[in-house]
């Protein structure tokens, strides 16, 4: 029911504000990873594998790629552990309510970094009811059903709950839709080189193409064009 989905929504996201807010100092993991530059890095970083991978049948995102490197923000002045993988499919919900998130998977990418990057490559996955149709092609979660929040009320609830500051979430959006290009155009490259045979990876590019298109669509409404 849509009062259920709203309900699952929330629990998603306080999970993450939970995690956002731990004190990863005193819990020992200080070095974990470094904040200092940390947003510098992800950005380079994902350009440079973006373009290893690339293959001449997906766009070449130059104009992307240039727009985040000029629109990158400083380090955050509240560093977090991060999961940097953030979605439906790595949480697992009580059986008995299935509501309720009584775990977080898949720690692989962990860090100590930017929260504001973590929730961007969460909503990258967020395709909601009112998206255009190639982006519904792409969905992987179930976040279009009625009842789910929409991005940006994601957002307004993040910074609600954590007194972050967000005079815009751009950059952000942005980037989690062109890092998860990025890992899908790997994913499609080792395909094309005949690396992997998995025949659901042949329409990877295509899922790139949307991934780019959106991220385009949304700088372009930023600066008012």
């Amino acid at each position: 029911a849509p009062e259920q989905a709203r309900q699952v929504c929330l629990n998603l996201i306080d999970t993450l504000i939970r995690l956002h807010a731990l004190d990863y100092a005193a819990l020992g993991l200080g070095g974990l990873g470094k904040p200092e530059g940390y947003v510098d890095r992800q950005v380079g970083g994902w350009c440079e594998r973006f373009q290893k991978a690339w293959t001449d049948d997906v766009p070449k995102c130059e104009e992307l790629m240039d727009w985040l490197h000029l629109h990158r923000p400083a380090d955050s002045p509240h560093p977090a552990l991060i999961h940097n993988d953030y979605r439906f499919d790595n949480v697992t919900p009580d059986p008995a309510d299935g509501r309720t998130i009584i775990g977080v998977l898949d720690w692989e990418m962990c860090t100590i970094g930017d929260p504001l990057m973590d929730l961007g490559g969460a909503l990258a996955y967020w395709v909601e009811a009112g998206d255009s149709p190639q982006m519904q092609a792409v969905r992987m979660q179930p976040t279009h059903l009625p009842g789910m929040l929409p991005r940006a009320e994601i957002v307004r609830h993040y910074a609600d709950r954590t007194g972050r500051e967000l005079p815009s979430f751009d950059f952000y959006y942005v980037f989690g839709l062109f890092r998860l290009a990025a890992i899908v155009q790997q994913i499609y490259y080792r395909w094309k080189t005949g690396q992997t045979t998995n025949p659901r990876f042949q329409a990877f590019g295509m899922f790139v193409a949307v991934l780019a298109r959106v991220a385009d669509g949304v700088i372009q409404k930023a600066a008012g064009t």
